[in-house]
């Protein structure tokens, strides 16, 4: 029916009305930027605080969103998903599967506060790459003569 497994309960459909600064959440994923392994969908990245999502109360990060407007988002770039989003209108209809419905790829842990390291982990690696590219951008400035 909508292409869940079986025994999978039904997804969630979701009113939003776009605020002034949007619908307040960010999504992430597409097929050249999988967030999830082997899964090309959308995901809800960060719910804004006092945004349009935060305050219907039911969208929630992690969730997938299945389609917009009737627009489903699979075998999508994130830049068409994105412009889905950008152009929706003030009335947003999401279809949404729940973050408890999905099957997890790794070990089926819980995080209360709604993090995800899984996104954290790409930053830090980028923050340590840009440490060691600086160091030896600056090595070969100013050669191993000076100091640091």
């Amino acid at each position: 029916m909508n292409g869940s497994a079986p025994g999978t309960p039904a997804a969630l459909d979701i009113q939003l009305k776009r605020g002034p600064a949007g619908l307040g959440f960010n999504i992430v994923g597409g097929v050249d930027q999988q967030f999830v392994l082997n899964d090309s969908g959308i995901y809800v990245a960060k719910i804004k605080e006092n945004g349009a999502a935060a305050l219907d109360g039911r969208l929630q990060e992690g969730d997938k969103i299945l389609a917009i407007n009737g627009h489903k988002l699979e075998n999508l770039p994130h830049s068409a998903a994105v412009e889905l989003f950008r152009n929706a209108g003030e009335d947003v209809q999401l279809r949404v599967q729940p973050k408890s419905q999905l099957t997890a790829n790794g070990p089926a842990t819980s995080r209360g506060d709604g993090d995800s390291s899984s996104s954290v982990l790409p930053l830090i690696a980028i923050g340590v790459a840009t440490v060691i590219l600086g160091f030896f951008v600056c090595k070969r400035l100013f050669g191993s003569r000076r100091p640091f």
